[in-house]
């Protein structure tokens, strides 16, 4: 995110906040209730905000985790397409016994 971004949700966040003062102005509360009540929407907001990032960030759910996700199939998918065919076999043998100790390992 650039700073001209970050800049433009802060400016209008304040002016959301503006905005609900005057519809709850508007809609007959006085000042004063009127700002507690859109200072408890914004602050309700930024915690709902908050809780959501943590969640996303605590199930490896962000954008970054992604990208290095992306990157590690990437490089795994380059160095599978430049193995021979005998490099090839000789891994997917190895799998294969891998495989067949862990089904033994299990039945036992």
């Amino acid at each position: 995110m650039r700073r001209i971004d970050v800049l433009g949700i802060g400016l209008g966040v304040f002016l959301a906040g503006g905005l609900v003062y005057l519809g709850f102005q508007g809609a007959g509360l006085d000042s004063i209730t009127a700002g507690i009540w859109s200072q408890v929407l914004l602050v309700g907001g930024l915690v709902g905000w908050l809780l959501s990032y943590l969640f996303r960030a605590v199930n490896g759910d962000m954008t970054y985790h992604q990208q290095v996700e992306d990157y590690k199939t990437a490089v795994l998918q380059k160095r599978l397409e430049e193995l021979t065919p005998e490099e090839l076999a000789k891994i997917q043998a190895e799998i294969e016994a891998e495989n067949e100790a862990e089904k033994l390992k299990a039945q036992d």
